[in-house]
Formats: structure tokens, sequence, C-alpha cells
């Protein structure tokens, strides 16, 4: 593939004091190091690799201006000239690298984890436990100020720019939308007053910093709750923003508490950008769309439609630092692309721990995690490619071992081959593509249909040996096990076996979600079918109402196809209850960004859930279960599986008895879940020391 196909990507663009070397910005992502001790030396090398990628901007993690701003009571701040010097350390790596980078401002609001958070009005957030203390006309004063001297020091800490958070409910966000705001003071009632906050913050900070500065700001345009902003004051507030000073306008789509899926793996690519073009021409700064581009040539496709000037991606980079370096050599297919699973980023930010990437374990971790070119080239057998195995094998060859890839099927995957088969799950076809062609690129010996036994690896001279031999599902432990209707979730989601009408689903984990998801789907998704998407999770794409919300079967607007309501025939025909041994609520395990959206399909489509269940056995008359003490049976004409996984460990103990030692890796060492995310930094890691 030619360059040239992504000219639009790939064109600089004139800032008038400043050009950028193409159309792609790094979008904000806080992975916590901002917050570790010497967490930004790590920092420093991990923007370094991405500016080294080729991204024209870097945005960094949202950075508090005041001690009310903050995230969690022990956030980053920048507010005091004695944070400068560790601020310097990451704009001199990127600038090493010919980079450009902006701090994020970020003010949470009435989104803080902490006991002094504030916000416009005192209302309480739906995702918080904390009720906000409502800001004095001195104090929105005062934390204006302070917005100015974050963006003073960021200027003197070497950055290029700042981006000025503006949108995903956060504070200033919850100045503009009736929805948080009730004051009837000069900072809420009327547009204008909501606005002026923003607006007087976009202004001072200009007047601070001078011309040569960029100044992004990012706009709520699709808030995606009840009373947001409509269409009009989102165009009125871009043009009142770029009047301000802002060099670029950043698109921001739904709030934290918004129940729509907006960056979800099951959301369609570029699902969201036509919110970007609907406010092309209304304002003459360029504006950047974003959420869900994962690839260049989605990007590309948005740039050559005019549906932004620039493209943001944040957790694309995340997944492959050199993104926007092998678009520009025709090389897309060796991206390692972002497949939307929250696993290792959004959902370590949101529990407290690092962030890093499912598919790229070295994202976030380039200091400690460092794939050099062996000392002693070895010989190594890896056995079984699945995620961990693919994981072991490539990067073990890209450190120049001679490497053997046994797989007894036909196909490398394993459980990514399974997990494929799951609504919402297809672009694990990305992950197998990338890694089919390290497996060339690195010069693996791929040896399909090959069961590899244990006196042949012991007698081929290896000297190491890595079993990647993956999982087999546990069995629980009553009667009837051996009942035909009874069976796994391999038997359903790999096998394809038949099945009845009335389904009881046991466990309730990760696999058990994707097990119901698979059998209550009414017909094959398309990925790409944007207006059904929206029809589906009730986004008005006219924005009718403000804030852009709709009952399921949304309108349609000239930018997007249109949707019609779900017809009958396309609503699940089986009856399917899931059942988990645990009280408390079902999936309770499932991903911290992610499990709500789960649990809401299933309950759409009438998935009964219950806790609390001891199994009793089969029968005839379907599964026998004790709920509260109570014995009920469940009309059931297939049961599930769904209890568990053991480690599959034979070929381990068969080669321990001829005195060989394997290392065990992905779920043939631990299987307490089929956790990919496990099993690739897992793989990566022992790679990285043989």
């Amino acid at each position: 593939m030619s360059p040239s196909t992504y000219s639009h990507l790939l064109a600089p663009l004139d800032l008038g004091f400043t050009t950028l070397p193409n159309r792609v910005i790094m979008g904000s992502m806080h992975l916590g190091l901002e917050e570790t001790p010497g967490g930004f030396a790590r920092l420093a090398a991990f923007y370094r690799e991405r500016a080294r990628g080729g991204a024209a901007l870097i945005v960094t993690g949202g950075i508090a201006p005041n001690p009310a701003g903050r995230l969690t009571a022990g956030a980053a701040l920048l507010n005091s000239e004695s944070d400068v010097a560790q601020h310097r350390i990451l704009t001199d790596a990127v600038h090493a690298e010919a980079g450009r980078i902006a701090l994020q401002i970020l003010h949470a609001g009435r989104y803080a984890a902490h006991e002094d958070l504030v916000a416009p009005s005192p209302i309480q957030a739906p995702i918080s436990p904390l009720t906000p203390r409502e800001l004095t006309d001195a104090e929105v004063e005062s934390t204006i100020n302070d917005f100015v001297r974050t963006a003073r020091l960021a200027q003197q800490a070497g950055y290029d720019g700042v981006e000025i958070m503006g949108s995903e409910g956060y504070l200033i966000n919850e100045f503009i939308a009736r929805h948080t705001n009730t004051r009837d003071d000069r900072w809420g009632g009327t547009f204008e007053n909501r606005a002026r906050f923003p607006v007087e913050i976009v202004r001072r900070v200009r007047e601070a910093v001078g011309p040569e500065f960029i100044v992004i700001y990012r706009l709520s345009m699709l808030d995606l709750v009840p009373n947001g902003s409509t269409p009009q004051e989102v165009a009125a507030l871009a043009q009142l923003v770029e009047a301000a000073g802002a060099t670029i306008i950043n698109t921001g789509i739904g709030w934290h508490e918004a129940r729509i899926p907006t960056i979800a793996s099951s959301v369609p690519r570029g699902a969201f950008a036509w919110v970007t073009k609907r406010l092309m021409g209304e304002v003459s700064i360029p504006l950047v769309t974003t959420n869900r581009i994962n690839t260049p040539d989605t990007a590309e496709h948005l740039l050559a439609e005019g549906y932004a000037d620039l493209v943001s991606l944040a957790r694309p980079f995340l997944a492959d630092p050199d993104f926007v370096r092998k678009a520009a050599a025709g090389t897309p297919e060796r991206i390692n692309t972002c497949i939307g699973c929250n696993q290792a980023c959004l959902d370590h930010t949101f529990s407290g721990k690092l962030a890093s990437c499912l598919v790229n374990p070295r994202a976030g971790h380039e200091t400690d995690l460092v794939i050099t070119p062996a000392t002693l080239q070895r010989k190594i057998a890896v056995i079984g490619s699945g995620p961990a195995g693919l994981a072991a094998a490539t990067t073990a060859a890209e450190r120049g071992h001679t490497v053997t890839l046994f797989e007894q099927e036909s196909k490398v995957g394993g459980q990514l081959n399974v997990a494929l088969q799951v609504p919402g799950k297809s672009e694990f076809t990305e992950t197998l593509r990338y890694f089919s062609g390290r497996i060339v690129e690195t010069g693996v010996d791929l040896r399909l249909g090959a069961t590899a036994t244990a006196a042949e690896l012991a007698h081929a001279g290896f000297d190491e040996i890595i079993l990647a031999t993956g999982v087999h599902p546990r069995l629980p432990d009553f009667p009837g096990l051996d009942d035909p209707r009874v069976v796994t979730y391999l038997d359903v989601l790999r096998d394809r076996v038949p099945i009845g009408d009335r389904v009881a689903v046991l466990g309730a984990g990760g696999i058990g979600f994707d097990v119901a998801e698979f059998l209550t789907q009414a017909e094959p998704e398309d990925p790409a079918d944007i207006a059904a998407f929206f029809a589906h999770w009730g986004v008005d794409p006219a924005s009718v109402q403000p804030g852009g919300l709709d009952a399921p079967g949304a309108r349609a607007s000239a930018d997007t196809p249109a949707a019609t309501s779900t017809p009958a025939s396309a609503l699940p025909t089986r009856a399917v209850v899931m059942l988990q041994r645990k009280s408390g609520k079902l999936g309770a395990g499932l991903g911290k960004t992610t499990g709500w959206i789960h649990r809401t399909e299933l309950a759409k489509r009438g998935v009964q859930m219950i806790p609390g269940v001891e199994y009793r056995g089969v029968d005839p008359a379907g599964l026998r279960v004790l709920i509260d003490g109570a014995e009920h049976t469940i009309e059931a004409d297939t049961i599930v599986l769904c209890t568990g996984q053991d480690p599959a460990r034979e070929l381990h103990t068969e080669l321990a008895s001829l005195g060989v030692t394997a290392h065990l890796i992905g779920g043939a060492d631990v299987a307490s879940e089929l956790d990919a995310k496990r099993a690739i930094d897992q793989g990566t890691r022992l790679a990285a020391t043989l």
C-alpha cells in the first residue's frame, strides 16, 4: 500500500505560528504514573515512543489546576513552580524526538472521589456516593485563575500548548448544561451565563500565554444525558471559544454517567464523527473528531469526507506507539490495533491501577519491559497459539531466538477464536491479524495441526519449552451431568451444538455473560451499522431532546443513515436464565467500565439473573436448584456450564516425568478466567527474560 493512500491523514496542518506534521493527535490518557514515585521518568519514556512513532501532537493525562479539582485526593496537580521540573522531564523527552506535547487541564468537579469536591450546583452524580459543594461567585473566579496559573506553568515547563477539558461531565461541562447547573447568578440560567465560565477560562488563558501557544478546548458535542446541550448551544459555544482565543476545538462525546456506550468495542468505528461534522463550517479553527477511530483507513475516510480537520486517537497509541509511522510507511497491516476492550486501560484507571494495554503490555512499562536482542540464541518450543503462546513465540523470535510454535488446530488463536463468536468482540480479528503477521516477520516456525508429545519435545534438543496449552472447562459436582442437555461453553461457542429455546446458564463470570449474549443474539451483528447501534441504544442524531437521547428507534439525520425500531422478528426468541452460586450482583467481576453495558444488554433481551443458587441436579423436569432455602426446578432444554476452568497441564506432567522442565503461561498457569490481558503480558514478559 502506498503512503499516498493516507494523503489526508499525513497532510501537515498550519496553525499560523507552528505547523503540525500530520493530522493525528494522541488523545489524553491518564496512566497513573503521574502519581507514582519516579513515574515522570516512566511517563517520559512512554511519551517519547509515541512522539518517535509520529503523533503530531500528544495530549497528556488530565492534571488538576487546584486541590478541589483532583480526581482523587492524591492526584497530580500543576499549581506551583515546584511542580515544573518534573513536567520538564516529559517535554524534553518529546522534544528530543521532534514531537509536540500539550498539558490537559482537568477539573473533576462533581466526579471527584474526595470529600472536597465542588460543582456549579450541589447535585450528586449518579456514579458517585458524594454530593459536591456549590462554588461561590468568588470561588468560580478563583478557579478560573487556577486554570490560568496552570497554563502559565505548563508553558514554563516547556509544553507546546494546553487542552482545557470542557467535556465528559467534568466541572466546565457541568457549568454549561442545565442538567447540573441550576444557578441563578451570572454563572447560571441563560446560555450566555452558563457559557461564561469556559469562555472566561479560554480568554484569560490566551491572554496569559500569548499568541504562539496551542490552546485546545475540548467541547462536549453530545452529552448523552437529559437536559444536556442542544446542537445550537454547542455551535454557539464553539464560536465563543474561538473568539476567546482557542487554537483547536476537540470533540467530547458523552458524560461518564451516560448509559450509552461510546468507546467500547461494540461501538461501530467512527460512530460519533458526525457530531464533529455537524460543527464543520460553524467555526474557522480546526476541529478534531474522536472515539473508536482505531485504523488509518477509518481516520483517512473521515478526514477525506470532511468530518473533521484532525483525528484524536488515544487508546490506539497504547496499542501501538508507531501507528502513524507504520501508516506513513504504507504498512498499516503491521499496526497492533486497539480492540476497544478497556480491560488494561480504563478499567485499570478507574480501579486505581496503572494503565496499560491488553494487546501491548509494554504500554506504560517501557522502562521495565524492555525487548532487547538475546545475548545467547536459544532453541525454544512454544506449545499452543492462544494469546499467551503467540506473545511468547513472537517476542522470543524478535529477540533472536529460534522458535518453533506448535498448534494442534488448523489455525492460530486458541481461545481468541472462541471469543470471536461473541457479539461485540469482532475486533479480536485485528489481534489475530497482527500476530499472524508477527509470526512471519520474526521468523517463527509455525506448525499447524501438530500435536507435540512429551517424548518428541524431550528429544528435540530444545533449550526452553513454553507451555501455553490453555484450559479445560471445569465441571461442577452434582447429579445428572451426563444428561445430553448439559453442555459446556466450548460446546456452544466453538462447536456450535444445537441449543434449545429454554436455556439455563450456570456461572455469571465473563464467560457466562459471553454465552448469554451469544445465545440471545437475534441475528448476526454488523459491527459497521451505526444507525442500528443508535437505534438500539437510544441515540438521536438529530438531538431533538437536549443531550441527544431518544428511545430505541432513533430518528434519521442528514449525516447518519436512517434507523428504524427493532422489528419483532429481530428480538431474541430464547428464554435464558443466568445463575450463580455467589450472592450479590451477577457479573460483579466484569470490567469496571464495560460491565454495565453487558448487564444492560442482557436486561434488554429479557435474560433472568438469579444469584445465591445451589445446584442440586438435573432430572427429566430440568435443573433442580435451591434458592433462599427453597427448592425449584428450572425448565431447560439446554444447560450450559460456565462454571470455571482448570489448567490443561497434561503435557507438563508428562514432561516432568521425563525430567524435562517447562514454563507454564496463560490459562495453563492460571485458569481462574479466560484472561487475554494476563496471557499476553505473561507470554511477553517470559520471552523478554529468556
